[in-house]
């Protein structure tokens, strides 16, 4: 029987709370949109691309998901940006909608 790893902890900052409380007032499926992402994440794979100019202290990523509340693909749905903190943590900075930025 193969041994499972350990998902992946994931904490939630102020701001990423508040910015998603906002988005799913005009978004009614964005917590659907963004499970399969979280769930990627607590498996381990880091998906996205890491952002630069950050430092090379942190490592930062920033991920597309597809709004399905608007039919333009994912160039136009959110942005997700986390921070690796280690390779059992995780950290969802925030989440922004492409369409309004």
């Amino acid at each position: 029987m193969p041994k499972e790893l350990p998902l992946v902890q994931i904490d939630l900052t102020p701001q990423y709370r508040r910015n998603l409380r906002e988005l799913s007032k005009r978004y009614r499926n964005i917590r659907t949109d963004i499970q399969s992402i979280i769930e990627q994440i607590q498996a381990g794979d880091f998906v996205g691309n890491r952002i630069s100019g950050v430092g090379e202290d942190y490592v930062i990523l920033k991920v597309r998901v597809k709004n399905s509340n608007i039919q333009k693909g994912t160039s136009s749905g959110y942005r997700l940006i986390y921070q690796v903190e280690s390779s059992t943590s995780i950290l969802l900075l925030t989440i922004y909608s492409k369409s309004d930025r």
